[in-house]
Protein backbone atom coordinates (compact mmCIF):
# COMPACT_ATOMS: atom_id res chain seq x y z
CA UNK A 1 0.00 0.00 0.00
CA UNK A 2 1.41 3.36 -1.03
CA UNK A 3 0.41 7.02 -0.99
CA UNK A 4 0.60 6.90 -4.77
CA UNK A 5 -2.21 4.36 -5.01
CA UNK A 6 -4.33 6.07 -2.33
CA UNK A 7 -4.55 9.50 -3.96
CA UNK A 8 -4.24 8.69 -7.67
CA UNK A 9 -0.57 9.51 -7.83
CA UNK A 10 -0.81 12.70 -5.77
CA UNK A 11 1.16 13.39 -2.60
CA UNK A 12 -0.95 15.39 -0.12
CA UNK A 13 1.12 18.15 1.51
CA UNK A 14 -0.56 20.24 4.20
CA UNK A 15 0.17 23.95 3.77
CA UNK A 16 -0.58 26.94 5.97
CA UNK A 17 0.35 30.55 5.31
CA UNK A 18 0.08 33.58 7.56
CA UNK A 19 -0.32 36.75 5.55
CA UNK A 20 -0.67 40.51 5.74
CA UNK A 21 -4.25 40.47 4.49
CA UNK A 22 -6.69 38.66 2.22
CA UNK A 23 -5.46 39.72 -1.23
CA UNK A 24 -2.92 37.30 -2.66
CA UNK A 25 -1.81 39.76 -5.34
CA UNK A 26 -1.02 42.67 -3.02
CA UNK A 27 -0.60 41.38 0.55
CA UNK A 28 2.56 39.96 2.08
CA UNK A 29 3.26 36.34 2.93
CA UNK A 30 4.66 36.41 6.49
CA UNK A 31 4.92 32.73 7.42
CA UNK A 32 4.88 29.55 5.37
CA UNK A 33 4.66 25.99 6.70
CA UNK A 34 4.18 22.58 5.14
CA UNK A 35 3.57 19.26 6.87
CA UNK A 36 4.55 15.99 5.22
CA UNK A 37 2.44 12.91 5.86
CA UNK A 38 3.35 9.28 5.27
CA UNK A 39 1.44 6.02 5.02
CA UNK A 40 1.99 2.73 6.84
CA UNK A 41 1.50 -0.77 5.43
CA UNK A 42 -2.13 -0.80 6.54
CA UNK A 43 -2.93 2.29 4.51
CA UNK A 44 -3.17 4.66 7.50
CA UNK A 45 -1.59 8.09 7.12
CA UNK A 46 0.11 10.10 9.86
CA UNK A 47 2.13 13.28 10.32
CA UNK A 48 5.80 12.81 9.49
CA UNK A 49 7.43 16.25 9.76
CA UNK A 50 6.79 19.97 9.40
CA UNK A 51 8.94 22.58 7.68
CA UNK A 52 8.33 26.25 8.39
CA UNK A 53 9.75 29.58 7.27
CA UNK A 54 9.43 33.17 8.37
CA UNK A 55 9.06 35.17 5.18
CA UNK A 56 10.14 38.74 4.49
CA UNK A 57 7.44 40.89 2.84
CA UNK A 58 8.09 41.37 -0.86
CA UNK A 59 8.92 44.87 -2.04
CA UNK A 60 5.79 47.04 -2.08
CA UNK A 61 3.70 44.47 -0.22
CA UNK A 62 0.62 45.62 1.65
CA UNK A 63 0.32 44.60 5.32
CA UNK A 64 -2.91 45.31 7.16
CA UNK A 65 -2.55 46.18 10.84
CA UNK A 66 -5.62 44.08 11.57
CA UNK A 67 -3.80 41.04 10.15
CA UNK A 68 -0.80 41.65 12.42
CA UNK A 69 -3.10 42.10 15.42
CA UNK A 70 -4.78 38.78 14.55
CA UNK A 71 -1.61 36.72 14.09
CA UNK A 72 0.67 38.53 16.53
CA UNK A 73 3.45 38.57 13.94
CA UNK A 74 5.99 41.40 13.92
CA UNK A 75 7.38 41.35 10.36
CA UNK A 76 10.27 43.61 11.33
CA UNK A 77 11.43 41.80 14.46
CA UNK A 78 15.25 41.54 14.31
CA UNK A 79 15.27 37.89 15.39
CA UNK A 80 12.77 36.61 12.79
CA UNK A 81 15.55 35.49 10.43
CA UNK A 82 13.11 35.84 7.57
CA UNK A 83 13.69 34.31 4.15
CA UNK A 84 12.79 36.00 0.90
CA UNK A 85 9.72 34.52 -0.78
CA UNK A 86 11.89 33.01 -3.51
CA UNK A 87 14.30 31.37 -1.05
CA UNK A 88 11.51 30.03 1.17
CA UNK A 89 9.60 28.59 -1.77
CA UNK A 90 12.76 27.20 -3.35
CA UNK A 91 13.74 25.35 -0.19
CA UNK A 92 10.22 24.08 0.42
CA UNK A 93 9.80 22.91 -3.16
CA UNK A 94 13.05 20.94 -2.95
CA UNK A 95 11.71 19.14 0.13
CA UNK A 96 8.38 18.44 -1.56
CA UNK A 97 9.97 17.18 -4.78
CA UNK A 98 12.21 14.86 -2.77
CA UNK A 99 9.16 13.48 -0.95
CA UNK A 100 7.28 13.04 -4.23
CA UNK A 101 10.20 10.97 -5.52
CA UNK A 102 10.59 8.94 -2.33
CA UNK A 103 6.87 8.11 -2.17
CA UNK A 104 6.75 7.39 -5.92
CA UNK A 105 4.07 9.99 -6.56
CA UNK A 106 3.68 12.16 -9.65
CA UNK A 107 2.82 15.53 -8.11
CA UNK A 108 1.94 17.20 -4.82
CA UNK A 109 -1.58 18.33 -4.00
CA UNK A 110 -2.12 21.11 -1.48
CA UNK A 111 -4.18 20.32 1.60
CA UNK A 112 -5.37 23.32 3.57
CA UNK A 113 -8.07 24.55 5.88
CA UNK A 114 -9.95 26.79 3.46
CA UNK A 115 -7.44 25.58 0.91
CA UNK A 116 -8.32 28.16 -1.74
CA UNK A 117 -6.80 30.87 0.51
CA UNK A 118 -3.40 29.19 0.92
CA UNK A 119 -3.34 28.01 -2.70
CA UNK A 120 -4.08 31.53 -3.91
CA UNK A 121 -1.20 33.01 -1.94
CA UNK A 122 1.14 30.17 -2.91
CA UNK A 123 0.39 30.54 -6.62
CA UNK A 124 0.70 34.33 -6.45
CA UNK A 125 4.11 34.05 -4.78
CA UNK A 126 5.25 31.49 -7.35
CA UNK A 127 4.26 33.87 -10.15
CA UNK A 128 5.86 36.85 -8.41
CA UNK A 129 9.14 34.96 -7.98
CA UNK A 130 9.03 33.61 -11.55
CA UNK A 131 9.45 30.04 -10.32
CA UNK A 132 9.05 27.67 -13.26
CA UNK A 133 8.85 24.32 -11.46
CA UNK A 134 6.00 24.26 -8.96
CA UNK A 135 5.50 20.72 -7.58
CA UNK A 136 1.89 21.42 -6.57
CA UNK A 137 -1.12 20.84 -8.80
CA UNK A 138 -2.10 24.29 -10.13
CA UNK A 139 -5.79 24.18 -9.24
CA UNK A 140 -6.82 20.98 -7.43
CA UNK A 141 -6.75 20.99 -3.62
CA UNK A 142 -8.04 19.05 -0.62
CA UNK A 143 -9.96 21.35 1.74
CA UNK A 144 -10.21 20.22 5.37
CA UNK A 145 -12.93 22.79 6.11
CA UNK A 146 -15.17 20.93 3.65
CA UNK A 147 -14.04 17.51 4.86
CA UNK A 148 -14.62 18.52 8.49
CA UNK A 149 -18.10 19.75 7.67
CA UNK A 150 -18.86 16.30 6.31
CA UNK A 151 -17.10 14.30 9.03
CA UNK A 152 -17.78 16.40 12.15
CA UNK A 153 -20.34 19.07 11.30
CA UNK A 154 -17.76 21.82 11.91
CA UNK A 155 -15.77 24.06 9.57
CA UNK A 156 -13.68 26.19 11.97
CA UNK A 157 -10.28 24.56 12.55
CA UNK A 158 -10.35 24.76 16.36
CA UNK A 159 -13.91 23.38 16.56
CA UNK A 160 -13.15 20.66 14.03
CA UNK A 161 -10.12 19.57 16.05
CA UNK A 162 -12.20 19.49 19.21
CA UNK A 163 -14.78 17.22 17.58
CA UNK A 164 -11.99 15.01 16.25
CA UNK A 165 -10.33 14.72 19.69
CA UNK A 166 -7.24 16.66 18.57
CA UNK A 167 -5.80 19.03 21.21
CA UNK A 168 -5.89 22.64 20.05
CA UNK A 169 -4.17 25.52 21.85
CA UNK A 170 -5.61 28.91 20.92
CA UNK A 171 -2.48 30.59 22.27
CA UNK A 172 -0.37 28.83 19.61
CA UNK A 173 -2.93 29.16 16.81
CA UNK A 174 -2.27 31.46 13.85
CA UNK A 175 1.31 30.29 13.68
CA UNK A 176 1.76 28.67 10.27
CA UNK A 177 3.63 25.68 11.69
CA UNK A 178 1.06 25.03 14.43
CA UNK A 179 -1.94 25.39 12.15
CA UNK A 180 -0.34 23.21 9.46
CA UNK A 181 0.27 20.41 11.95
CA UNK A 182 -3.24 20.56 13.40
CA UNK A 183 -4.69 20.63 9.87
CA UNK A 184 -2.52 17.64 8.98
CA UNK A 185 -3.73 15.71 12.02
CA UNK A 186 -7.31 16.55 11.08
CA UNK A 187 -6.80 15.44 7.49
CA UNK A 188 -5.15 12.18 8.54
CA UNK A 189 -7.92 11.48 11.03
CA UNK A 190 -10.66 11.97 8.46
CA UNK A 191 -8.91 9.88 5.80
CA UNK A 192 -8.20 7.06 8.27
CA UNK A 193 -11.71 7.16 9.72
CA UNK A 194 -13.19 6.90 6.24
CA UNK A 195 -11.12 3.79 5.62
CA UNK A 196 -12.12 2.28 8.97
CA UNK A 197 -15.79 2.81 8.11
CA UNK A 198 -15.34 0.88 4.87
CA UNK A 199 -15.35 3.83 2.50
CA UNK A 200 -11.97 2.95 1.03
CA UNK A 201 -9.77 -0.10 1.35
CA UNK A 202 -6.39 -1.15 -0.05
CA UNK A 203 -8.16 -3.59 -2.37
CA UNK A 204 -9.69 -0.58 -4.14
CA UNK A 205 -6.27 0.70 -5.17
CA UNK A 206 -5.93 -1.27 -8.39
CA UNK A 207 -5.15 1.76 -10.56
CA UNK A 208 -4.16 5.41 -10.31
CA UNK A 209 -5.62 6.33 -13.72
Amino acid sequence: MTMRSRFRGFLPVIVDMETGGFSSSTDAVLELAATIVRMDDAGHIAVHETHSFNVAPFEGANIEQSALDFTGIDPWHPFREAHSEKDALGELFQIVRREIRDQECTRAILVGHNAHFDAGFLNAAVERCEIKRNPFHPFSHFDTATLSGLAYGQTVLAKSCFEAGIPFDNEQAHSAAYDAERTAELFCGIVNRWQMLGGWAPSNASSID
